[in-house]
């Protein structure tokens, strides 16, 4: 373990932080005029709010992240520019779509070029099954990481959900990289967006000031995803599954359900589990104290399987996961 790297961590945390409040103070006068979010089927807010805080926690994060990288002395840098490029261009994306709903198709094809960016990035030498075809893998790897960019926007409907759900994960993420289990860019980079997103936190507080948007999301989820990624890459799969796993199973089994009902999937609605909790009487901050819990026993989950670090405790440790969170799922519905 790293004394320096956990102080670079630090740093991106702290520093991060910092950015993200002072840009999100000072653009929020300009947000309620341009990207005032209206109620809608979707919607837990029942006043008109500004959206875009993801403009800063995106900023600060890169920033922050950016910083520490090359404090850390990395060698390469071609995967870190080419992940915060393809950042910044969902980040777009997501403003454009804040502003003005852009028809789904384009949509999905501008997160899918973002996402390849990323895909496509990892060396040939790193491999999730080393005997299948490459192109199979990474095209694979495709449509699961343009699901998870969607499935965090899905997600973000709640005041604080997705810093309940994001900041166990980067606090794991960026642990992780201290003791060596993956790379210092990635783990420098879960830690600027867990910084990012504490400095987030009191203007999204119950009841919210301010949205992430989905040009917060978009680009969150692409960084937690890339982070993911290296994890499982680096022969961490479960613990990558682990993390993430309330998000994976509420936004999935949901579209599925609602596939199989023959809903519009598309659309926006309030079917997702922490939606219904709050009809069922949860409050708000029950409802994402009870997310942010449980993310933390996923995290300690994830940790144990790193420790053990065999197939057996592996598939023990998912399915202790996986009931943890239909135990969850079954109290919110």
């Amino acid at each position: 373990m790293s004394a320096f790297e956990i102080l670079l961590s630090l740093i991106a945390a702290v520093l991060a932080a910092s950015i993200s409040a002072v840009l999100i103070q000072a653009t929020r006068p300009l947000l309620l005029r341009v990207a005032l979010a209206k109620p809608n089927a979707r919607s837990s807010h029942r006043i008109p709010t500004p959206q875009g805080a993801g403009i800063a926690v995106t900023a600060a994060t890169l920033l922050a992240g950016g910083i520490v990288i090359v404090l850390a002395g990395s060698q390469d840098l071609t995967i870190p520019f080419i992940v915060f490029a393809a950042c910044l261009f969902i980040a777009v994306v997501g403003f454009a779509d804040d502003i003005r709903s852009l028809p789904v198709v384009p949509r999905l094809l501008l997160q899918a070029a973002a996402v390849a960016a990323v895909v496509f990035s990892a060396p040939d030498g790193l491999r999730l099954v080393p005997a299948g075809p490459l192109w199979l893998e990474r095209g694979l790897l495709l449509i699961a990481g343009l699901w998870f960019v969607n499935l965090v926007n899905f997600m973000d409907g709640l005041d604080l959900m997705t810093v309940a759900e994001a900041v166990p994960i980067t606090v794991a993420i960026a642990l992780l990289g201290s003791f060596g289990y993956l790379p210092a860019a990635p783990a420098l980079v879960a830690a600027a967006l867990c910084g990012a997103l504490l400095g987030f936190a009191p203007f999204n507080r119950p009841v919210a000031r301010i949205f992430l948007g989905d040009v917060g999301s978009l680009p969150i989820g692409l960084l937690l995803g890339w982070c993911l990624l290296e994890l499982a890459l680096h022969r961490q799969f479960a613990a990558a599954l682990l993390l993430p796993l309330y998000y994976l199973t509420d936004a999935t089994v949901t579209l599925f359900r609602r596939m199989a009902r023959r809903e519009p999937f598309w659309a926006a609605h309030r079917s997702h589990f922490y939606q219904r909790a709050t009809e069922n009487g949860f409050t708000v901050w029950r409802v994402v104290g009870e997310v942010f819990a449980l993310n933390l026993a996923l995290a300690l989950l994830s940790f144990a399987s790193v420790s053990f670090n065999s197939l057996p405790a592996d598939i023990a440790l998912l399915l202790a996961g996986a009931l943890a969170v239909a135990r969850q799922l079954r109290r919110f519905s």
